[in-house]
């Protein structure tokens, strides 16, 4: 398993994550040709950047080996209720119970504080723990919408064989990337060169 370092090209998002950070989420681990493997939330560093770059979490947020577990478990989770509706199967109660309990953990309100010089103000103090708490809950609202929206018909696993990454399919496409189009494409015009001739 490896992480993608810093500066390095991440893959394109795949069509849907634009609006459902969710699918991005579930799509940062990346099963590639050749048997190699990418996970953008494989380390403490690189889940913390993952997070900064969606807007969940401070660049300083601290984030440490029990949080990119925790995230890493969630995302599993959704993989797994993504798979579930797009394979039209039940979904694994763990998955579900793990989504709920997500959504519960985040407060839903800033406290009110009150400076002796400007008065009162609103804010809500977040500290790692908490920070990582948002974020599951971000992700697991997200996912939720998802899962229950309009969106939902199109949610789709990518055609293109290793890659797991889902998408929302627009038409007639089933691949996450061009990169996966070009490889299913190419797999079916060496089938059809390499089939046994009708005589």
């Amino acid at each position: 398993m490896s992480e993608i370092p810093v500066g390095a090209s991440v893959p394109t998002p795949a069509p849907g994550a634009e609006e459902h950070l969710a699918l991005d989420f579930v799509n940062s681990a990346v099963a590639q040709p050749g048997g190699q493997f990418t996970d953008l939330l494989g380390t403490p560093g690189s889940a913390n950047r993952w997070l900064t770059a969606h807007g969940l979490a401070p660049a300083d947020a601290g984030v440490r080996e029990m949080c990119a577990a925790q995230l890493r478990s969630m995302r599993e989770h959704l993989r797994s209720l993504f798979a579930a509706r797009a394979e039209g199967l039940p979904a694994l109660p763990a998955a579900l119970a793990a989504v709920n309990d997500a959504l519960g953990k985040a407060p839903t309100a800033a406290l009110l504080h009150w400076d002796e010089k400007n008065g009162p103000y609103r804010s809500t103090p977040c500290p790692t723990s908490e920070i990582l708490d948002r974020a599951l809950a971000a992700l697991a609202a997200d996912a939720a919408d998802l899962l229950t929206g309009a969106d939902a018909e199109r949610l789709t696993a990518c055609a293109s064989p290793p890659c797991n990454r889902y998408l929302l399919r627009h038409g007639r496409r089933h691949w996450c990337s061009t990169r996966c189009g070009d490889r299913a494409r190419a797999a079916r015009a060496y089938a059809r060169r390499t089939q046994p001739k009708a005589g």
